[in-house]
């Protein structure tokens, strides 16, 4: 019998730009309050475009840490590679697409980041845990790092900065040293948020070179084992965070006035996770450490001040 050849499927049909940036607003809002809050103190197109960098940034995230991730492999990723590479074609695929799309074509940023982040996705693929701090800063390069780097673009510099004629070699500085420090700062802090969460998965991100400095265990890290050794891992560790997050800071005011407000905020908001862990006497085992709404509400105008005189 003669074979019809097969009709091709018609293109599918997307979103518009605008449905888009919604949706990538609504996945913001809906996972990462603290950090949409900070957006909202941003210009609207600078905003929108930072919620399409942090969703595909959550799809990649999701790959190997989301509900479908014992179904990804590195052909998955491979996959999603290819995805990025017509994304920076102009070409979107899927419905979050169309807002990065638009945001790479008004904020042109190298595509490096993006794939370095894919890089950080495929350590996490085969990796449980990281003998010495120098394996773990690479880990946090790419898996948050890359993500001051994405939006430096969108942050923006200012083109004169209120410099003295001492600090000249600031003169179109691109801060991307601090943007990075920002990135591993954050994710620092999520290790030590979700030291607990990650030891049921059989992950330990804590450096294991660390453990052994303070004569704590892998059995006594699965046991939730709070005593002075964890105490003592713990302030090491955050005071670690802390110089990140010290070094990030001298990158804000090199950037556009109207980025330095919702930088210092998400900053200061995110830093305060890690006074929430010290209150809480370190136990991330049993109590998942995250800022108030009060608490967020005194840090808003604190960082608007800083973002006027720093």
């Amino acid at each position: 019998m003669l074979q019809l050849p097969k009709r091709p499927q018609p293109p599918k049909m997307l979103v518009s730009v605008e449905e888009s940036y919604e949706r990538c607003r609504q996945i913001t809002q809906k996972y990462s309050k603290t950090f949409y809050l900070g957006t909202l103190l941003m210009p609207s197109e600078k905003r929108r475009a930072i919620w399409a960098i942090y969703v595909w940034c959550r799809r990649t995230d999701e790959l190997v840490d989301g509900p479908q991730a014992k179904y990804t492999t590195p052909e998955t990723l491979q996959q999603w590679q290819d995805h990025l590479q017509c994304l920076f074609k102009g070409n979107p695929i899927d419905d979050e697409d169309v807002a990065l799309v638009d945001t790479l074509q008004r904020f042109p940023v190298e595509i490096k980041p993006f794939e370095d982040m894919i890089a950080g996705q495929h350590m996490d693929l085969h990796r449980n845990r990281y003998e010495t701090f120098e394996d773990l800063k690479l880990y946090c390069y790419r898996v948050a790092g890359t993500v001051g780097l994405m939006s430096n673009a969108v942050l923006g510099v200012e083109k004169q900065p209120s410099i003295g004629p001492w600090n000249k070699q600031l003169e179109n500085y691109i801060p991307k040293e601090e943007a990075i420090a920002l990135g591993i700062a954050n994710q620092l802090t999520n290790i030590l948020r979700d030291v607990g969460e990650d030891a049921q998965r059989g992950r330990i991100y804590l450096p294991l070179e660390d453990l052994d400095r303070f004569n704590y265990t892998e059995t006594d890290l699965f046991k939730g084992v709070i005593d002075d050794r964890w105490r003592e891992l713990m302030a090491f560790q955050i005071r670690r965070a802390r110089q990140y997050y010290k070094d990030a800071e001298r990158g804000i005011r090199i950037l556009s006035r109207d980025s330095r407000w919702p930088v210092w905020a998400a900053l200061m908001l995110y830093q305060g996770i890690l006074d929430v862990i010290e209150a809480n006497d370190y136990d991330v085992f049993n109590q998942r450490a995250f800022v108030r709404t009060p608490k967020k509400m005194v840090y808003l105008p604190i960082a608007w001040l800083r973002a006027q005189v720093l």
